[in-house]
């Protein structure tokens, strides 16, 4: 082969990818084998008429002796897929796969990808509505803002499932886990922080709202066009409304600058090279900085520390990745076990607590205050936390 045709470093790792994702990530298996006439009775028919009978008795059973014990549905409508936008159903798909492996791996639950061919808020949450009695748990992905908030608001009134937005609380929930820590280093306290977040998409709110949740009062959040406050004209983004109406108690203006000064920590949930280094400069002392777009996020973690004191990125080849892999696998694991019925807030806060907690304080510094994804502890914590605070809070099928 002649040198102009050898393939580059970049094309052998992109035909490495596609060879990988040939004919799918994930596959049925069967728990019990089928090799006998007895094995085809006792698991069709007839003998499977006595688990239809049972479940038609009682429902509940249905999450004893069907997949639903277990099984959890991946449902998007491709519009906001991380990094690539609106590329729609069909192309989500790999993304929905991975997921799924992502659960299995980390928590052994078994996840199944729905891609919809629909981005019409109703059609989504009658077709999960249809769904929900196959499946034990509902997590939404890659929908986009503020239509996600609205489909997730909607299934929860609907089904007796949890319904979890991950793009929305996942990320929040992993955010107060590394804040937690974060402030432990600085030697601040979440009462008397100033935040400031970039995005102000359902991420963005959903932060906002867990934070206030456990006592951060000054929250400023900024879109494209600025700070949030309530003299902005928002239209109809039911999202950007709460956040004008709920944060910003001073009810500043002007640009992510003007946010960022003087703010003790900066959350970054939406693009590119959004902050300077000299704006971290104008932040206060010791400040904590997570820039979280992926793959480019908000300003170059190795330029954010000559300036920050605590960093943290969503890229896993830097220190203290906040990836909401750390909480979801866990959270369904948990609300599994139990046969919860919705999460609660408080159900969140254990999650949080629980990844929080795997990082001792000894081993807290700048370097380490969030564990990682392959830590096994983290799943397994985060399972028996959600599991508990869903008995605490009595919305649990079993005890």
């Amino acid at each position: 082969m002649s040198p102009m045709n050898t393939p580059t470093t970049e094309q052998k790792q992109s035909e490495r990818i596609i060879e990988l994702h040939r004919g799918g990530k994930i596959e049925v298996s069967l728990k019990t084998p089928l090799k006998t006439r007895e094995d085809l009775s006792m698991a069709y028919t007839p003998g499977v008429a006595r688990a239809c009978m049972a479940v038609h008795a009682d429902p509940a059973r249905s999450f004893e002796l069907t997949i639903r014990h277990n099984t959890v549905a991946v449902v998007s409508d491709g519009s906001a897929v991380l990094g690539l936008g609106n590329i729609g159903p069909t192309a989500a798909l790999p993304v929905m796969e991975g997921k799924c492996m992502l659960f299995k791996e980390f928590a052994g639950v078994d996840a199944f990808p729905i891609c919809l061919d629909t981005q019409d808020v109703d059609e989504i949450v009658r077709t999960c509505v249809y769904l929900a009695p196959t499946f034990g748990g509902i997590n939404l992905e890659d929908i986009s803002s503020p239509r996600c908030v609205d489909v997730e608001q909607q299934l929860i009134e609907l089904v007796d499932i949890p319904v979890f937005h991950d793009d929305q609380h996942g990320t929040a929930v992993v955010v107060l886990a590394a804040l937690q820590n974060a402030l432990k280093i600085v030697q601040k306290q979440l009462a008397d922080i100033r935040v400031a977040i970039s995005g102000a998409g359902a991420a963005g709110a959903a932060i906002a709202k867990l934070l206030q949740s456990v006592g951060c009062r000054s929250i400023v959040l900024c879109d494209r066009a600025g700070i949030i406050d309530r003299k902005r004209n928002l239209d109809d983004n039911k999202v950007k409304r709460w956040i004008a109406e709920n944060t910003n108690p001073e009810n500043i203006s002007g640009s992510l600058a003007e946010a960022v000064r003087g703010a003790d920590v900066f959350i970054g949930v939406s693009g590119p090279d959004l902050l300077g280094v000299e704006d971290v400069k104008q932040m206060a002392a010791d400040p904590v900085v997570f820039a979280l777009a992926n793959p480019d996020p908000e300003i170059d973690p190795q330029a954010a520390l000559t300036s920050a004191r605590v960093v943290a990125t969503g890229r896993s080849d830097y220190p203290n990745q906040i990836n909401n892999v750390l909480c979801f696998p866990g959270l369904f694991r948990g609300m599994l076990d139990v046969r919860a019925r919705r999460v609660t807030e408080s159900m969140k806060l254990a999650a949080a607590r629980a990844i929080a907690e795997v990082v001792s304080d000894d081993e807290l510094s700048p370097e380490y205050f969030i564990p990682s994804v392959f830590d096994a502890r983290v799943s397994t914590g985060v399972a028996r936390a959600v599991a508990q605070a869903a008995l605490d809070a009595g919305v649990e099928r079993n005890h």
